[in-house]
């Protein structure tokens, strides 16, 4: 064998096998979005089970909180079509306001929050938001880094044989953005 056929043959094997290695890296981080995707929507199934207990516990408490009770419900209904479509951003950023006020009416009834039972599905839901934000920040991270391998050369020209586009992240809305005043949540 000729020298030139031997550089030749190992050339080709070099580029064959970092092509190998950039596709597997890229499919790797797409099955990491969406796993983290799925970690999110699990939270967000947590969530839609805990919503009617509270809402049934806190009925016979809230009369006068109604519209309240109604829209929670409302939005907990609405979620399932946002979480088929794929679009649960906006949802979930309304619904995480329209949970920020029920707590706060919540501290009107001592008698509601004193009940244990109220207070394990308060908590049971405290941990999901917390377990959900976490998914949330996972998410984002492998969304940066499937983005950036997305962009990045040579990985980007295999992403774009393969068809892959940019994914977005979950971020805060304006009005999630803003300071709390405590002062107008205690008002209210």
């Amino acid at each position: 064998m000729s020298t030139g056929f031997i550089v030749l043959t190992v050339i080709v094997a070099v580029l064959l096998l970092s092509f190998i290695g950039i596709y597997n890296g890229l499919v790797a981080r797409k099955n990491q979005v969406e796993y983290a995707d799925g970690a999110i929507n699990t939270m967000f199934k947590n969530r839609f089970d805990l919503i009617p207990n509270l809402v049934e516990m806190v009925k016979q408490y809230m009369q006068h909180e109604k519209g309240l009770l109604e829209k929670l419900t409302e939005l907990r209904s609405g979620g399932k079509e946002h979480w088929e479509a794929g679009d649960m951003n906006e949802w979930d950023q309304k619904f995480g306001q329209t949970m920020k006020a029920f707590k706060v009416s919540v501290e009107n009834y001592p008698d509601l929050k004193a009940g244990t039972q109220f207070s394990k599905l308060q908590d049971s839901l405290n941990e999901c938001e917390a377990q959900l934000a976490a998914a949330r920040r996972t998410y984002n991270a492998a969304v940066m880094d499937y983005n950036n391998g997305l962009e990045q050369f040579p990985s980007n020209l295999i992403a774009g044989i393969m068809g892959y586009k940019r994914k977005t992240m979950i971020d805060a809305s304006q009005e999630e953005r803003k300071n709390v005043n405590v002062k107008e949540l205690f008002a209210s």
